[in-house]
């Protein structure tokens, strides 16, 4: 289930009966379909955030600090989230919360018993900054992110966090861009992205060197 340029990717398996939130079936995204929403159906169920702390070194070295947490999880036996096996450097699991089991086997960390509610945060260094060919642009992906309902995808939130010295570097472009469903927040510091949306989603932030 990774992409081969994906730089953190998770997969969480979400088997509950339907009939057990305050969705309906029309706000299922089909195989293949994303939709991007305004407004999330189910407020409170399961989110996604992350942070990404750049420094200067990692322009040279491509290795970013990512702190990860899976929030208001849904019931499940097990769930398993992976990351690309030729960046991840090292994965620990920083906390747990409403988990019977948790561990890390290779690039995969995997929850066994999870409550309703459950969290899990995970704390990774991985070399996931690219440097795009004769230039001063560096690239992150972030995905594929997605919330498994046998063969469609649940709504989902995901909030992504970018960080740098102010001045370090700039946002040229963000995919998706900015639209209802969407918020895109730049600053001299850093980015943040706020993501509801119903599918498999991947996202793309590319980075240009700033003006100090």
């Amino acid at each position: 289930m990774l992409l081969p340029r994906t730089v953190f990717a998770l997969l969480v398996a979400a088997l509950l009966p339907l009939a057990a939130s305050a969705l309906e079936l029309d706000d299922v995204a089909r195989e293949g379909e994303l939709r991007f929403l305004a407004q999330r159906p189910d407020p409170g169920a399961y989110w996604y955030s992350s942070q990404v702390d750049i420094g200067p070194e990692s322009l040279e070295t491509g290795v970013i600090s990512l702190n990860t947490c899976h929030h208001a999880l849904d019931p499940n036996r097990r769930v398993v989230v992976a990351f690309n096996p030729q960046r991840v450097q090292h994965i620990e699991i920083a906390s747990t919360q409403g988990v019977g089991r948790a561990w890390v086997d290779g690039h995969r960390v995997e929850l066994a018993d999870v409550q309703r509610g459950g969290q899990v945060c995970i704390a990774l260094r991985s070399r996931a900054l690219e440097r795009l060919p004769g230039s001063d642009r560096w690239r992150l992906y972030a995905g594929p992110l997605m919330r498994r309902y046998l063969d469609g995808y649940l709504p989902m939130q995901a909030q992504l966090s970018f960080r740098w010295p102010a001045g370090l570097l700039q946002v040229a472009s963000t995919a998706p861009a900015a639209q209802p469903g969407v918020k895109v927040d730049a600053q001299r510091d850093g980015l943040a992205m706020d993501i509801v949306f119903a599918g498999r989603m991947s996202a793309t932030i590319e980075l240009e060197r700033g003006t100090r």
